[in-house]
């Protein structure tokens, strides 16, 4: 592009340098490999048994990545799978450690070519659906809040922060700790959403995580279409 009043002007690279705008992420791989986070998950979430598709890690690992880079719903995951130089990086880390028959066990699970590094968004709402116990729906009263009981599933998340809590006192023990939660309620005249409170209604971003041992874990749903209580 020429040049125009200032005096600067934008060129394009000719040649592709693998570069990538998420340079502190590989950080944080490092950690989670460090505290075993992806034998965790798979050891408790048991929501991808079956051997076709994305594991319960790799989808879990997804969605830490994408609250970390900043993004703000599920399908902000295109901006990490658009990112070629952060996708090589990713592709190398998901097979450290693993044997030659590991590798070849993981290439199976996709009948055709896998060709992307993170989950599509349709399907992490799919994985997501798991979470959501359609019979507490009965237990809701108009206009009052309601706090659905976890399914299975859901349950199993706490075991995974246990394992991290576990890991950090470990290594740096405490007497002490607080269990963090907060919730972020958008107003919406959308129909189809749920009260929250009385006359209020809205769709809900939620963060739920653990303080303590000088460190802080931390997951996060932001859905477009997620309803207080989900």
């Amino acid at each position: 592009m020429a040049q125009g009043i200032l005096p600067f002007k934008y060129e394009k690279e000719k040649q592709k340098s693998d570069m990538t705008a998420f340079g502190g992420l590989p950080t944080y791989l490092d950690l989670a490999q460090v505290v075993g986070l992806s034998k965790s998950v798979e050891r408790h979430l048991g929501v991808r048994t079956n051997s076709q598709g994305w594991t319960d890690s790799q989808v879990v690992m997804s969605l830490i990545l994408l609250n970390i880079s900043g993004g703000d719903c599920v399908e902000d995951l295109h901006r990490l799978e658009g990112d070629e130089g952060f996708c090589k990086i990713l592709d190398r880390t998901q097979m450290h450690g693993m044997s030659r028959q590991q590798r070849r066990v993981l290439a199976r699970r996709w009948r055709k070519e896998q060709r992307r590094s993170v989950p599509s968004p349709s399907s992490v709402f799919r994985y997501l659906s798991a979470f959501h116990d359609p019979e507490q729906e009965g237990l809701r009263k108009p206009g009052k809040a309601f706090i659905p009981s976890g399914n299975e599933q859901l349950r199993g998340f706490t075991k995974v922060n246990g394992d991290f809590l576990s890991f950090v006192q470990k290594h740096n023990p405490q007497k002490t700790a607080t269990l963090d939660m907060d919730a972020t309620l958008v107003e919406t005249n959308k129909s189809e959403a749920l009260f929250c409170y009385k006359g209020f209604k809205s769709y809900q971003s939620r963060r739920v995580g653990m303080v303590g041992a000088g460190g802080y874990c931390t997951y996060r749903v932001s859905r477009r279409q997620c309803s207080c209580g989900f």
